[in-house]
Protein backbone atom coordinates (compact mmCIF):
# COMPACT_ATOMS: atom_id res chain seq x y z
CA UNK A 1 0.00 0.00 0.00
CA UNK A 2 1.36 3.42 -0.97
CA UNK A 3 1.87 6.19 1.54
CA UNK A 4 -0.62 9.05 1.69
CA UNK A 5 1.40 12.07 0.52
CA UNK A 6 -0.05 15.59 0.66
CA UNK A 7 1.67 18.78 -0.43
CA UNK A 8 0.48 22.36 -0.02
CA UNK A 9 1.78 24.54 -2.85
CA UNK A 10 1.69 27.93 -4.54
CA UNK A 11 1.51 27.60 -8.32
CA UNK A 12 4.62 29.62 -9.21
CA UNK A 13 6.74 28.74 -6.15
CA UNK A 14 10.14 27.36 -7.25
CA UNK A 15 10.49 25.35 -4.03
CA UNK A 16 7.08 23.78 -4.59
CA UNK A 17 8.03 22.88 -8.15
CA UNK A 18 11.32 21.37 -6.93
CA UNK A 19 9.61 19.30 -4.21
CA UNK A 20 7.00 17.99 -6.66
CA UNK A 21 9.76 17.15 -9.16
CA UNK A 22 11.45 14.90 -6.59
CA UNK A 23 8.17 13.15 -5.79
CA UNK A 24 7.42 12.78 -9.52
CA UNK A 25 10.91 11.37 -10.16
CA UNK A 26 10.25 8.74 -7.50
CA UNK A 27 6.85 7.93 -9.05
CA UNK A 28 5.00 9.01 -5.91
CA UNK A 29 1.32 9.80 -6.18
CA UNK A 30 0.35 12.78 -4.04
CA UNK A 31 -2.53 15.08 -3.34
CA UNK A 32 -1.68 18.69 -4.13
CA UNK A 33 -3.46 21.59 -2.46
CA UNK A 34 -2.66 24.69 -4.50
CA UNK A 35 -3.55 27.47 -2.08
CA UNK A 36 -2.78 30.57 -4.19
CA UNK A 37 -4.29 33.48 -2.29
CA UNK A 38 -6.54 31.27 -0.13
CA UNK A 39 -5.89 32.48 3.41
CA UNK A 40 -8.33 29.99 4.97
CA UNK A 41 -6.46 27.10 3.33
CA UNK A 42 -3.12 28.58 4.39
CA UNK A 43 -4.35 28.86 7.99
CA UNK A 44 -5.47 25.21 7.88
CA UNK A 45 -2.05 24.22 6.52
CA UNK A 46 -0.29 26.22 9.26
CA UNK A 47 -2.36 24.44 11.91
CA UNK A 48 -1.23 21.08 10.53
CA UNK A 49 2.38 22.29 10.06
CA UNK A 50 2.98 23.47 13.63
CA UNK A 51 2.60 27.11 12.63
CA UNK A 52 4.78 27.02 9.52
CA UNK A 53 3.29 29.19 6.76
CA UNK A 54 6.01 28.87 4.12
CA UNK A 55 5.40 26.75 1.04
CA UNK A 56 5.54 23.96 0.26
CA UNK A 57 4.48 22.02 3.34
CA UNK A 58 4.59 18.26 2.92
CA UNK A 59 2.87 15.50 4.87
CA UNK A 60 3.39 11.74 4.58
CA UNK A 61 0.74 9.63 6.31
CA UNK A 62 -0.33 12.74 8.27
CA UNK A 63 3.24 13.20 9.57
CA UNK A 64 4.57 16.69 8.93
CA UNK A 65 7.77 16.39 6.89
CA UNK A 66 8.40 20.10 6.36
CA UNK A 67 9.29 21.98 3.22
CA UNK A 68 11.31 21.36 0.07
CA UNK A 69 14.71 21.40 1.77
CA UNK A 70 13.45 19.01 4.45
CA UNK A 71 12.16 16.61 1.80
CA UNK A 72 15.45 16.67 -0.11
CA UNK A 73 17.45 16.23 3.13
CA UNK A 74 15.39 13.14 4.01
CA UNK A 75 16.05 11.78 0.54
CA UNK A 76 19.80 12.47 0.80
CA UNK A 77 19.97 10.59 4.11
CA UNK A 78 18.07 7.62 2.66
CA UNK A 79 15.12 8.18 4.98
CA UNK A 80 12.48 9.26 2.44
CA UNK A 81 11.94 5.94 0.65
CA UNK A 82 11.04 4.03 3.86
CA UNK A 83 8.41 6.69 4.67
CA UNK A 84 6.99 6.35 1.17
CA UNK A 85 6.70 2.58 1.54
CA UNK A 86 4.11 3.11 4.29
Amino acid sequence: MAANVEIYTWSMCPFCIRAKALLDKKGVEYTEYCIDGDEAARAEMADRANGRRSLPQIFINDQHIGGCDDLHALNSRGKLDPLLQN
